[in-house]
């Protein structure tokens, strides 16, 4: 590319870095100021009106560590269920010969195309009516702890582990456990992060279903906390509009933070490298 073309697309590129970023600084800037300013003047503050007291103010209001441990306990059992439950079905439609593989693969897409919403009435009577799981963190994990497109993932990096190392493990003895455990897994490790990371903004962001499951406050994650404190007592506080978007950082914070850490390793490998010849 000449010297022209470079400068163009940095030009471009920074645009739409500052673009999408701009929203999440106007947010902690927002979050910082004493007295609310909505004007553009807003996003480059004086350092006289910046304060922690909306954060201070939200704690008072909803209790923001317990809030974030319910979060966390929600979106946790969501990640480990997704995993264990999406690792153990990928593989079987991915290496397995069974009957009915293809039936189960086909449904797998099927319940792509079904929104969730759809489904909320009747799960909300299966668990909160047949299994008396309301008001409980297992009511709030059991809906999501299979996800279909961490199947699908999982079935596809599998697909491209080559068979020949798991042949060469079964001459040798090794049960299905360990060809998973041992060969499958290792080589599959970006599909790992992958779906960590793409299952954990859902759960944590999740406000319908832990609402409708959930009536303690002292159950309520983080996202239900702040709209049910934006509906009833935001009005009162001395800066609602700091308030709320001091809510949101917290609520932003870890998903920012977990794609920054791992960020890195969100890169597929070629593991068909592990075969020689």
């Amino acid at each position: 590319m000449s010297r022209g073309q470079n400068i163009l697309r940095g030009v471009v590129l920074t645009i739409g870095a500052v673009a999408f970023l701009f929203p999440f600084y106007y947010m902690i800037v927002g979050s910082l100021q004493k007295s609310p300013d909505t004007s553009i003047a807003g996003a480059f503050p004086n350092p006289a009106n910046l304060t922690l007291e909306n954060y201070a103010d939200i704690n008072s209001r909803v209790n923001l560590m317990q809030t974030l441990l319910n979060s966390g306990i929600f979106t946790g059992g969501v990640i480990l269920g997704t995993l264990v439950f999406g690792v153990l079905v990928g593989y079987a439609l991915a290496q397995l010969q069974w009957r009915g593989r293809g039936i189960t693969f086909a449904l797998v897409l099927l319940v792509q195309v079904v929104p969730f919403q759809l489904l909320m009435i009747p799960l909300y009577v299966m668990i909160a009516r047949d299994y008396g799981l309301a008001d409980n963190y297992l009511g709030m994990i059991l809906p999501f702890a299979i996800n279909s497109t961490a199947v699908i993932i999982f079935r596809q990096y599998f697909l491209q582990v080559p068979r020949e190392l798991f042949d060469a493990a079964r001459i040798d003895g090794a049960g299905e456990v360990v060809l998973l455990w041992r060969i499958a897994l290792p080589l599959v490790r970006p599909a790992l992060l992958t779906v960590v990371l793409l299952t954990f903004i859902g759960p944590w962001n999740e406000f319908l279903w832990p609402f409708l499951v959930t009536k303690p406050a002292s159950m309520q994650p983080l996202a239900v906390a702040l709209a049910n404190y934006i509906s009833t007592v935001a009005a009162s506080a001395a800066n609602p509009f700091g308030a709320v978007l001091a809510g949101a950082c917290v609520l932003a914070g870890p998903a920012v933070i977990l794609f920054i850490l791992f960020q890195r390793h969100f890169v597929s490998t070629d593991i068909g490298s592990g075969v020689k010849g």
